[in-house]
């Protein structure tokens, strides 16, 4: 009771000294520790909202680091095969992710200075270039997924048809050697064809002298020898007009030609022969513009990229034996006009058949 009475005493004496309308709350504070309860503060101490926000975002990136970094262990131990594809699809979509915001700052570049395609830097035409290919072949899937409960099949389909259906930034290191050997043995099916092609225009072509030159090249040809650079722009002439020029080849030989540049040939002669003159239009812009930068100047994997596009199977032969093929094409491209572009088409053909290591 005594005890009782002192402490009503104390409230008493306290309540009179305090003024009106003074209370005291208890405030939720974050720290590093976690979640505490604070002694109240003065407002002049009190931290600003824009703190508050900071300090709760860096609090959730890293939990949310910590729990990405236990989910990512979990998978790697318990599901390792499924994991892999996982870790591969991550890093296939922030690089798809990073090619889309560089190409819209190269895009963003050209509408600012009113610059052309053919008027960038290799590298940039280079990568609108590949960007547009694998935009195309990522709207397919798109268009597959829009059916209701049709991004399942999608799933299962990118998993059974990985080559067809998915772009390289999605392939694993294996995939990508096997499925580039796949294509060029695609490719290497219609060459062949292309050389009896050639073969049958000798009649046709009207100078003896070219006659000669062509059938010289064709026997090379089938006895294995690599053509000289000389040996090919002998015959521009025949490639600028009849019977070898763009507008004048036939639809089996245009078929052929979209195998080995491998591009479908299953559309009307029409369209085949416009998507020839594209393809190798712009081929031809990025020769000029690899010329201009130098083959020095660029890396092992973009030489070898620049090959294959070409029609040389790169992915086993050495960087050293690729850039001297490549110095060898552009030779051949920067020496030819624009009227002369079908001698660039079946130049995939004369110049890579026979080359050392690109046999298999």
């Amino acid at each position: 009771m005594a005890l009782s009475r002192v402490c009503w005493a104390r409230a008493a004496l306290w309540g009179s000294a305090v003024p009106p309308g003074l209370y005291v709350v208890r405030r939720l504070q974050f720290v590093r520790s976690g979640l505490t309860w604070g002694a109240p503060r003065s407002s002049k101490l009190h931290l600003s909202p824009k703190a508050d926000v900071k300090s709760l975002i860096s609090y959730v990136v890293t939990k949310t680091k910590v729990i990405n970094g236990k989910y990512h262990r979990f998978l790697g131990r318990h599901f390792p095969r499924f994991y892999v594809l996982y870790t591969i699809f991550m890093k296939g979509l922030q690089m798809l992710w990073a090619d889309a915001k560089k190409a819209r700052r190269i895009k963003t570049n050209m509408w600012k200075h009113n610059i052309k395609f053919h008027q960038l830097p290799y590298r940039e035409m280079e990568h609108l270039r590949q960007f547009r290919r694998d935009v195309t072949k990522c709207l397919f899937l798109g268009i597959l997924s829009i059916p209701p409960f049709a991004n399942y099949l999608v799933f299962l389909l990118m998993y059974l048809f990985p080559r067809q259906l998915l772009i390289q930034h999605f392939w694993t290191p294996k995939q990508q050697i096997d499925f580039l050997d796949i294509y060029h043995a695609l490719r290497k099916q219609s060459h062949p064809e292309i050389l009896c092609y050639l073969e049958k225009v000798v009649p046709l072509i009207s100078d003896a002298g070219l006659q000669w030159h062509m059938t010289e090249l064709c026997t090379k040809m089938q006895r294995g020898t690599h053509p000289a650079v000389h040996d090919i722009l002998a015959l521009r002439e025949c490639f600028a007009n009849h019977p070898l020029g763009i507008d004048q080849l036939r639809a089996l030989q245009m078929k052929a030609l979209c195998r080995a540049m491998l591009l479908t040939p299953y559309l009307p002669s029409v369209l085949l022969r416009h998507r020839l003159k594209t393809h190798t239009t712009v081929i031809h812009q990025l020769d000029k513009a690899l010329a201009k930068l130098g083959v020095g100047q660029l890396t092992a994997q973009e030489v070898k990229s620049a090959c294959y596009l070409r029609g040389l199977n790169s992915t086993h032969i050495a960087e050293e034996r690729c850039r001297t093929w490549l110095g060898e094409w552009l030779q051949i491209s920067c020496s030819l006009k624009e009227t002369e572009l079908s001698l660039l088409l079946h130049n995939v053909v004369l110049l890579s058949i026979n080359y050392v290591g690109s046999r298999r």
